[in-house]
């Protein structure tokens, strides 16, 4: 199967963007594949405001985001790695989510349970 994560990526900026409100990517600027405006990062993750308004030809993909924006007045070409995404909320109320950043391309298996041992019954008189 795909991975999720894209899927609730686009879910979750829908239902912000219908509220009127702002939402926001934390990315992980470190894990990142992309191009990210390196001015902005503060302790190896950056903030994007991906609000329709501040920003140009969004997509977002199943593995990348792309979008073009204005940082400083300079025109520049954003592109985030779906993986290095950290959390998608609204900046109003902090209402999204957080993205579990162990497994984070969605793709591992649950871990094996061990199958049910078979109940010990007793009679008791």
């Amino acid at each position: 199967m795909t991975p999720l994560k894209p899927y609730l990526i686009r879910s979750v900026y829908e239902w912000i963007v219908d509220n009127n409100l702002t939402p926001h990517l934390l990315v992980n600027a470190n894990g990142n594949n992309g191009n990210l405006p390196t001015d902005y990062i503060e302790d190896g993750k950056i903030v994007l405001n991906i609000r329709p308004q501040a920003i140009e030809a969004l997509s977002l993909g199943n593995e990348l985001i792309e979008f073009n924006a204005r940082f400083s007045g300079k025109p520049m070409t954003i592109t985030a790695s779906v993986n290095a995404v950290m959390a998608i909320y609204a900046k109003e109320n902090g209402k999204g989510l957080v993205f579990d950043q162990e497994n984070n391309d969605g793709n591992e298996p649950p871990p094996e349970q061990e199958p049910p041992s078979k109940p010990s019954l007793r009679v008791v008189k």
